[in-house]
């Protein structure tokens, strides 16, 4: 099979495009035919080799990805052959034409979810969920900022919390970013690149603050959302490239929280029931995964490239020739 390779840590020109055995499946594992693989920035760090945590090498990247069963091992009794799946981990690596799994780390696909949609699931819907209920303690009627919101996790956060009553509101840094947003379910789109984009949210809140907001990018952005919130406000940190610098007296002032979060960390149970949650959703079509850009497999660096830029718009997206 196809599937790119790190043997090294570096830039994108790391990702090369070989050919290795298909894997086997173990008695308790699943082997997924994979149509489409999703790119995230994490991967990017693990790549490069600056995330605290990283893996052995050589290694296939990836963990998000939709496709077809393929093969089951004896102990499996959830998935059979040709069942529709995305997968939200695996044990080998997503970036290839087949990928094993445990059981845990495979959902269903409803068939009104294509499979690049599917593999723009796994990662962004599941931080999406957690920072919004699990870390954000989100409630209906509350006022929401999603800083950086037309990127994979944005946009699933604004679908997730437009389902639950949450007023949402989001930021981009291009026209095609704000209008997605705005398509998605935002009442409200500011241009985070527009020097007084604070002031603009400042007087739409009309002196009340925000509830909660999700941070994409903290290390820009940390100090001045603790200006933006209501009192008893929370920041929760998604994404963080270095340090920044914040007054605390802008969280004392309002006894604000800021809460980090890495979806890493979360309890296998706790994880299982977030997909559980999100099933339906994907079903009646109130979850929408938007891909942005979508790859052959072989440009992998490529993607790696743009996902770092900004302007992002949805989820990149690798694809697979179908066999």
């Amino acid at each position: 099979m196809k599937a790119i390779r790190v043997a090294r840590f570096g830039g994108p020109e790391v990702l090369q495009f070989e050919e290795i055995p298909v894997p086997t499946p173990a008695a308790d594992q699943i082997l997924i035919r994979i149509h489409a693989s999703g790119v995230n920035p994490v991967e990017t760090y693990l790549r490069a080799g600056t995330y605290p945590s990283l893996p052995a090498l050589p290694y296939t990247p990836g963990s998000d990805a939709a496709g077809i069963v393929a093969a089951v091992g004896p102990a499996i009794t959830t998935f059979r052959p040709g069942d529709r799946v995305y997968t939200a981990g695996t044990l080998t690596g997503s970036y290839a034409e087949y990928a094993l799994c445990t059981a845990s780390q495979v959902h269903p696909l409803p068939e009104t979810i294509s499979f690049a949609q599917g593999a723009a699931i796994g990662v962004p819907y599941a931080t999406a969920y957690r920072a919004l209920f699990h870390r954000g303690a989100a409630q209906a009627g509350e006022t929401l900022l999603i800083h950086g919101a037309s990127g994979g996790v944005g946009i699933a956060s604004i679908q997730l919390a437009r389902a639950h009553g949450i007023r949402v509101w989001g930021t981009a840094g291009t026209e095609a970013g704000r209008q997605l947003i705005l398509e998605q379910g935002a009442e409200l789109a500011f241009d985070h690149t527009s020097p007084d984009y604070l002031e603009n949210i400042r007087a739409a809140t009309h002196g009340q603050g925000l509830h909660l907001i999700l941070e994409m990018l903290a290390n820009r952005n940390l100090g001045a959302d603790l200006t933006l919130l209501a009192p008893k406000g929370r920041v929760i940190i998604i994404g963080s490239r270095g340090p920044v610098e914040i007054n605390p007296r802008d969280a004392m002032s309002r006894e604000a929280d800021i809460r980090g979060m890495v979806l890493f960390n979360t309890p296998p149970a706790e994880l299982a029931a977030i997909h559980h949650a999100l099933f339906p959703g994907l079903k009646n079509g109130s979850l929408r995964p938007i891909v942005g850009r979508e790859f052959p497999l072989e440009n992998a660096s490529q993607a790696h490239e743009i996902i770092l830029q900004p302007g992002a718009r949805g989820k990149i997206v690798l694809t697979t020739a179908p066999q």
